[in-house]
C-alpha cells in the first residue's frame, strides 16, 4: 500500500505542462517590442507622453543609452 502512494506521488510532482502559454508570449513581445524601440531608437517619443514636447529635448532614454546605441550599429543621430 505505502509502494502505490509513493508511485502516485511520483507521477504527480513529474506531471508538467510543456509550452508557453500564448498570453505570456504576447506580453513578452511588447515587452521586447517596447524595450528594443526604446533602446535603439527612442528619440523623447516615450518620455513625451509624460512630459509633453519638453521631453524632445532631454531625450533621457537617448542619453542613457547612447553609447549602446553606436556599439551596436544601430542609427543614433
Amino acid at each position: 500500500m505505502f509502494e502505490t502512494e509513493m508511485t502516485n506521488v511520483f507521477q504527480q510532482l513529474t506531471r508538467s505542462s510543456h509550452g508557453v502559454s500564448k498570453l505570456a508570449m504576447g506580453i513578452l513581445l511588447v515587452l521586447f517590442g517596447v524595450g528594443f524601440f526604446g533602446i535603439g531608437f527612442d528619440q523623447g517619443q516615450l518620455f513625451s507622453l509624460v512630459e509633453g514636447s519638453k521631453a524632445y529635448g532631454d531625450m533621457y532614454l537617448h542619453e542613457f543609452s547612447h553609447d549602446m546605441r553606436h556599439a551596436s550599429g544601430l542609427p543614433c543621430h
